[in-house]
């Protein structure tokens, strides 16, 4: 009989003690340590052997090490490719996770069903098969290659895996499974940290990509120790409001790829469908300008988008001023309207901001603050600015107007979406961007600048 023995781990970072403790010594957290049944026998022989199991490892040299050239395969939805730096990797251990009923099952079920060509394992174990069906229907495609298993302990698993052979496998999720070797409940630290160990020690040994799918936590963050997010090789945040149309899949990390990318989605009846061409849907067609209302060129990743800032400015009833921005960083707001009252001599002390970046988007692209200036002093002096002017450029500290990366990519977005003026950096206007014939290029160097040219 296995000798069973409790340990108490910390629910954020997964440090185990003997005894508990009310401040981790590894990450520093409070309260975090939960009591968990572990069990220490070593049945790992009864897990079947997959892959290049018994081959052998020695010490080498880096220079004798021959480099295999980096081989990926596409998946249906360029969005997903996009995301991942160009497609999955062999081998690759990839971690998604997002809010309840923000479509991260419907994402991952549409692309084993749209694989043609790739035997593609679902493994499910929150939901039955014929709940998984229904939902396949719904979409709408058929596909005899994509296989259903709805099972949670990962020794059966390995068993009907070792007997497909699949190409692909999406397990949903990993919260869900768990392991014999460990005796505490579905969803503790050791049981994710041990199976997705398992699918780790699979995946590499026989060069299979596997996909996980994880719950978040209330603060947003995925769900069980820190660890998990290190073990694997990609981790994406599904990301939306359940009341808006679109979806954004997010890298958060990626061995493989950069991890500024994003592909965005837009929710329909028959499952998720890719935008390829976000600017259109981002920026709405006006009859005619309003206040406080700008337009920005801004990048994700490798992908220019123009993106639309409201503000509204008005008078503070309660004395103390309200701050509130959607989509923005609070911080970097507030150091924006202390620039245009300190450097810009505009009084903004005593009223109330609110600021929305449009289409549930979180932007952290430095391009966006002369555009939520303008929108500012727009809405406070209740000047509308045209529609068809655009701006990319950084505010700093003492109101100079900052370059900003690729720029001719922001132009060139600008220009293809109809924008007639463009407001940048006077360090960016070099000869070849201010000679664009098809939009005007506007260098300017302070804030005031800016305002005059808008309002004059």
């Amino acid at each position: 009989m296995a000798k069973v023995k409790t340990n108490f781990f910390c629910q954020n970072c997964g440090h185990s003690s003997p005894k508990w403790e009310g401040k981790c010594n590894s990450c520093g957290e409070w309260n975090t340590y939960v009591e968990e049944v572990v069990s220490t026998k070593s049945a790992s022989a009864d897990i079947p052997k997959l892959g290049s199991a018994g081959k052998q490892y020695e010490i080498r040299s880096i220079t004798e090490i021959e480099a295999n050239p980096e081989t990926r395969f596409t998946t249906p939805d360029s969005e997903f490719d996009r995301v991942l730096g160009g497609g999955l990797v062999p081998g690759s251990l990839t971690l998604i996770g997002g809010e309840p009923g923000i479509g991260k099952s419907t994402l991952l079920l549409q692309l084993a069903l749209r694989w043609k060509g790739k035997k593609v394992l679902y493994i499910s174990g929150e939901e039955s098969e014929g709940q998984i069906k229904m939902r396949a229907e719904r979409i709408g495609i058929r596909n005899s290659e994509c296989y259903i298993l709805t099972e949670t302990s990962t020794f059966k698993l390995f068993k009907q895996i070792k007997k497909l052979q699949p190409d692909v496998i999406i397990v949903d999720s990993i919260q869900t499974v768990y392991s014999e070797l460990i005796e505490s409940t579905p969803g503790s630290v050791s049981q994710i940290r041990e199976c997705t160990g398992e699918f780790l020690r699979f995946a590499k040994e026989s060069d299979t990509p596997v996909i996980l799918v994880g719950h978040i936590t209330k603060d947003g963050s995925i769900a069980g120790p820190k660890i998990l997010e290190h073990m694997v090789d990609t981790v994406l945040q599904f990301e939306g409001d359940r009341h808006h149309l679109y979806r954004i899949v997010r890298a958060v990390k990626n061995r493989f790829g950069s991890t500024p990318e994003l592909g965005i989605y837009e929710m329909k009846s028959a499952g998720l469908e890719a935008v390829s061409d976000p600017s259109r849907i981002l920026v709405p067609d006006r009859d005619e300008p309003l206040s406080g209302v700008t337009i920005s060129a801004t990048l994700e990743g490798i992908r220019p988008m123009l993106i639309e800032s409201q503000a509204l400015v008005s008078s503070a009833v309660y004395g103390t001023p309200q701050r509130s921005c959607t989509g923005f960083d609070m911080r970097r707001l507030n150091m924006l309207l202390a620039v245009l009252e300190k450097r810009c001599g505009f009084n903004l002390g005593s009223k109330d901001v609110f600021l929305n970046i449009t289409g549930g988007l979180k932007v952290d692209d430095p391009a966006l603050d002369l555009g939520v200036i303008c929108a500012i002093l727009s809405s406070n002096a209740d000047l509308p600015i045209q529609p068809d002017n655009c701006f990319a450029a950084e505010v700093g500290l003492s109101g100079e107007i900052r370059p900003v990366n690729r720029i001719e990519q922001r132009i060139e977005e600008a220009a293809k979406m109809g924008m007639k003026r463009i407001f940048i950096s006077k360090r960016n206007a070099d000869e070849n961007v201010v000679k664009t014939k098809s939009i005007e290029v506007v260098a300017v160097a302070k804030v005031n600048d800016v305002f005059a040219q808008l309002f004059a």
